[in-house]
């Protein structure tokens, strides 16, 4: 009886809830810490970048739309899918980073709990973050968050999971979408990413993946009109000062990169760096002894 040959994997974009190849046709080489080949991934193109960015903002009105709640419920349902695949992102993150099997495995489990970290805060944000302000006259004076729209991110470069999650999971969590830019050496787990976001109730388009050369694809998002906001928490000094130039131009919000031990529980500072605040008056008429009036 013969060996059986191995099912290799073959790696796609996720876009829009779908999983094409690059429009490019174009694919490289990656490989483990050791230069041995694990896959062929898609080399995307700036075509891809567009598509992931119309993606992303058909998706915006009904992700913003919903109940902080139920975005809760949909990241506690993505913790609960990557638990039942916790052996395969261990296997994944260990090559990807030349970790052995239990430190990989607790990459895996840091990136789980990060998925409840953040799943706990969407319906918690806003009472953090608004509230009613004291006002001279006889006004309500309401402030409350609201999110950005789409964000481009430029994930981190070394940690390819962690990382990654670490700054997807809080743009969502507040009700944005995101196109994100996989490690360039190391998408292969933001790629298996893609087919747990896609049975774990997040729509369509609320977040797209994208494997490649970074400095590509990121200058067409950084100068994408319809792009609200981009994390550049992946990018070198060099690439960054370029795409903040571009970002320029109609405004984006910008995360500089900096130092992050993406193990260390997060605070909510890349929660509220994708959110506008909203403020709303309201009379509140006149109280005399007959009552209030308007």
């Amino acid at each position: 009886m013969s060996d059986r040959l191995s099912v290799f994997k073959t790696y796609k974009l996720y876009v829009g809830g779908k999983f094409p190849r690059s429009e490019s046709g174009r694919v490289y080489e990656v490989t483990d810490s050791k230069d041995n080949w694990l896959a062929n991934a898609p080399l995307s193109s700036r075509k891809d970048a567009r598509d992931a960015v119309v993606a992303a903002r058909k998706a915006f009105g009904g992700w913003s739309g919903a109940t902080a709640y139920n975005r809760g419920q949909v990241l506690y349902r993505v913790a609960e899918m990557l638990e039942g695949r916790r052996e395969q992102f261990t296997r994944e993150v260990a090559d990807a980073e030349g970790l052995s099997k239990s430190k990989a495995a607790a990459v895996v489990d840091a990136t789980i709990d990060r998925w409840v970290w953040y799943a706990g805060w969407t319906d918690k944000i806003a009472q953090v973050t608004g509230g009613a302000n004291p006002v001279a006259g006889p006004y309500f004076n309401l402030s409350s968050p609201e999110p950005t729209g789409v964000v481009a991110v430029v994930a981190p470069q070394e940690s390819s999971f962690l990382g990654l999650v670490s700054v997807v999971a809080p743009v969502i969590a507040t009700g944005n979408t995101a196109v994100v830019i996989a490690s360039e050496k190391s998408p292969l787990p933001a790629l298996s990413l893609g087919e747990v976001l896609a049975t774990s109730d997040v729509p369509g388009g609320v977040v797209n993946v994208l494997s490649g050369r970074t400095a590509e694809l990121a200058a067409p998002l950084a100068a994408h009109q319809d792009v609200n906001a981009i994390d550049l928490a992946g990018a070198d000094e060099v690439l960054a000062k370029e795409l903040e130039i571009a970002a320029a131009d109609n405004l984006k919000r910008v995360l500089r990169p900096q130092p992050v031990d993406y193990f260390e529980t997060p605070g909510i500072d890349r929660m509220t760096a994708f959110l506008e605040t909203k403020t709303v008056w309201h009379p509140t008429g006149s109280l005399g002894a007959g009552g209030s009036s308007y």
